[in-house]
């Protein structure tokens, strides 16, 4: 049978992980259960380890910084990453395993906006957020995911092995989304059942602070994996802003058939050249970008032997 690990990141958790535990463990008996514990301080580790679950600690603070140490640790052959705050119920885990193991899907997604989160959630901020996020990363990577930003997804082996996982926060999940529309994963999407936390556990996701990163998350990756375009809408900007400048001083010659004003003329000019130049830089960019993911395809098949 083929290896199944259950991810669980924690901080402070102690409410609700023993049920999470409990509840993974009756619908996924053969896998094995991981708790990632984060600096808790209400005795998550020792609840986990009673209730049945590999204890393992990560100092560095962050969910990013978790999910590193997840995946280069652990070897199985599917990956099914929760939370351990009780939000996501365990029906949905075995179809998602099986997705991974029977049907080659790289990530599953489990899909909380189309089932039961925008009525269950109590944070009107945070349905806002995951509506601009999904919006903005639908358009800039041309895709159509439902649910960028769910905590509750299976992985395949070769998705984990393969992912440079560079944030350190709860940014983690847009990242991992990004990176696998622009590397060509196969993703599938199935709509499970998202609850409200149970009373007595807090959420540790601040809506400003976090949204921010998140959304710088979305731009530096934009600039990373699509620099042609990034730079272009750049680029053109800047030629716009050059123009202003230049169509007065150009009326203004065409009448008199005098340069009036060189400053605005100088300044016109150097936005021009700052535009060619970015225009340039994206192209070259987009050279290297496309070398990365040919390089990148040769380690995936080093990875897969």
């Amino acid at each position: 049978m083929s290896k199944i690990a259950i991810l669980i990141p924690c901080y402070n958790e102690s409410v609700t992980i023993k049920k999470v535990i409990d509840d993974y463990r009756a619908v996924l008996p053969e896998a094995t259960i991981y708790v990632y514990d984060n600096n808790s301080s209400d005795k998550t580790d020792e609840i986990a380890r009673a209730a049945g679950a590999t204890v393992v600690y990560e100092y560095r603070q962050g969910k990013g910084n978790v999910i590193r140490s997840m995946f280069r640790d652990i070897e199985a052959d599917c990956y099914l990453m929760i939370d351990g705050d009780d939000t996501y119920p365990a029906e949905n885990a075995r179809e998602m395993c099986e997705l991974v193991l029977n049907k080659g899907v790289d990530m599953v997604i489990g899909d909380r906006l189309s089932s039961t989160y925008f009525t269950e959630n109590k944070r009107p901020f945070h349905n806002t957020g995951n509506r601009v996020v999904r919006g903005l990363i639908n358009k800039l990577f041309k895709s159509n995911v439902r649910d960028i930003m769910t905590g509750y997804r299976a992985f395949s082996r070769l998705f984990v092995k393969s992912f440079p996982v560079l944030s350190k926060g709860f940014e983690i999940e847009t990242e991992m989304t990004i990176h696998a529309l622009d590397k060509n994963f196969l993703l599938e999407e199935i709509p499970v059942t998202y609850r409200d936390r149970p009373e007595g556990s807090e959420s540790k996701l601040n809506t400003v602070s976090d949204g921010m990163k998140v959304l710088k998350t979305i731009a530096n990756l934009f600039r990373e994996y699509k620099p042609m375009i990034f730079f272009s809408v750049i680029s053109l900007v800047c030629i716009l802003i050059s123009a202003l400048f230049f169509v007065p001083v150009f009326v203004e010659y065409v009448q008199t058939g005098l340069v009036l004003r060189f400053p605005t003329l100088i300044v016109s000019g150097v936005m021009f050249t700052i535009a060619i130049l970015l225009w340039i830089c994206g192209i070259i960019l987009q050279v290297v970008v496309k070398k990365h993911k040919q390089l990148y395809e040769i380690l995936l098949n080093q990875i897969a032997k």
